[in-house]
């Protein structure tokens, strides 16, 4: 398991890398006041992404809180705290950047093009909300998770090599998961009701334009390019998630979390934080503008790169 763990680290690090680099590029615009209500929600995603993979198991968070002679208690209450809180997030704000993209690219004539003008304004109470709901819902693991001592006389479920959850009451335990499954399936529901209706906009818009435009414009258009990865982030997030939620279900469902599995989820918790950078840097010209324009101040076949 040890080498296991080192690709996860790794995983980790190449998650990190490009998140970073997204946070401080989108911070920047929105400080220079010209942003755009995508950079709002993407700098959210991108944050969220960075506290996802520092939390996740016994990771750097631990490591600091752990190096900061804090105890293990508060450590693991620490980031399984945030780590849920997180998750929560991924999914609310994901959910949010797919709905923001079908009002930005609806026609004139849809119902949702009202909307257009109001995106900025209500995105700033879609996030006071989501955090708050998020924040006040996932408090409830600060008092079932503590250090793991011995499992055997207590009956508590590790869930990382330090770290275990003391059992629940089946009342309790049922109630959460029946909120935290009615959420999600809400959410991945907008989700694909969203992807379904940009699809349908895209086509619609391609016919359209064959008549005035070539099929090299359409492929080129921002639009149809920007549309095309928030899906590609939608279908990949879904799948992601929900392979997570299952491993979570069955595990608190049966009050058993076997070491391998646990491996297993970790790696499926990094991987969407990893990929989603990597396809929001490709797709934004901006950020292509910025590398190419850094590049060439170290190498000069990229100024000859650019030119092409």
């Amino acid at each position: 398991m040890s080498s296991f763990e080192n690709v996860l680290y790794i995983q980790a690090g190449l998650g990190l890398l490009p998140n970073m680099f997204l946070l401080f590029f989108y911070t920047f615009i929105i400080l220079g006041h010209r942003s755009k209500p995508m950079d709002l929600i993407s700098c959210q995603l991108t944050f969220i992404h960075i506290m996802m993979i520092l939390s996740e198991g016994d990771n750097l968070l631990a490591n600091i809180l752990e190096s900061l002679k804090f105890g293990n208690g508060i450590k693991c209450k620490t980031t399984f705290y945030i780590n849920r809180v997180m998750r929560g997030l991924s999914i609310c704000i994901t959910c949010l950047l797919s709905v923001s993209q079908a009002i930005t690219i609806s026609p004139s004539t849809s119902l949702l093009a009202k909307f257009k003008s109001k995106v900025k304004k209500h995105i700033i109470y879609a996030f006071f909300y989501l955090w708050s709901f998020n924040l006040s819902f996932s408090s409830r693991w600060i008092f079932y998770v503590a250090g793991f001592t011995n499992v055997s006389e207590n009956r508590q479920m590790k869930v990382t090599k330090s770290c275990s959850l003391f059992p629940m009451n089946y009342i309790i335990r049922g109630l959460f998961l029946t909120v935290t499954m009615s959420r999600d399936i809400c959410l991945v529901g907008v989700m694909l009701i969203t992807s379904t209706y940009m699809v349908i906009i895209l086509c619609r818009h391609q016919r359209q334009c064959k008549h005035l435009h070539s099929i090299s414009y359409l492929r080129a258009s921002p639009e149809k390019r920007a549309t095309q990865n928030i899906l590609l982030l939608v279908v990949f997030f879904v799948v992601m998630y929900w392979v997570d939620f299952i491993i979570s279900f069955t595990s608190t469902l049966f009050w058993m979390y076997d070491p391998v599995i646990l491996t297993v989820q970790q790696f499926v918790m990094y991987a969407y934080p990893t990929i989603a950078p990597l396809v929001q840097i490709s797709s934004d010209k901006r950020i292509i503008h910025i590398l190419i324009h850094i590049l060439k101040k170290f190498t000069p076949s990229a100024s000859r790169f650019s030119k092409k």
